[in-house]
């Protein structure tokens, strides 16, 4: 990419990890921690943004959706495991009224 179509820096890699699902916000499986990335001009950052590479140029890389692993969702599994216990709590109650 040329220079003139870089815009504004928009964050950076702040963790690496090649290790599938261990991940996620601003991670990479590629590029070192504390690689820079950029808005491309006239280009939506949810389209597309530059990478900073290591000899100062720029690639493009192509937004292909959100990674799967940062679906998980750790609020959905803390109300799952409470409704489970609450569930749990209320047989072990009626059973003992039963008796």
């Amino acid at each position: 990419m040329e220079k003139e179509q870089i815009g504004s820096i928009i964050g950076k890699v702040t963790s690496f990890s090649d290790k599938e699902g261990t991940y996620s916000g601003n991670f990479s499986n590629h590029y070192p921690k504390g690689t820079e990335y950029y808005n491309i001009k006239d280009v939506d950052k949810n389209e597309a943004i530059a990478i900073k590479i290591n000899d100062g140029s720029f690639i493009k890389a192509n937004y292909e959706g959100e990674y799967a692993g940062s679906i998980f969702d750790w609020g959905k599994v803390v109300w799952c495991t409470a409704g489970s216990f609450l569930l749990v709590l209320v047989i072990v109650i009626v059973k003992n009224n039963r008796k």
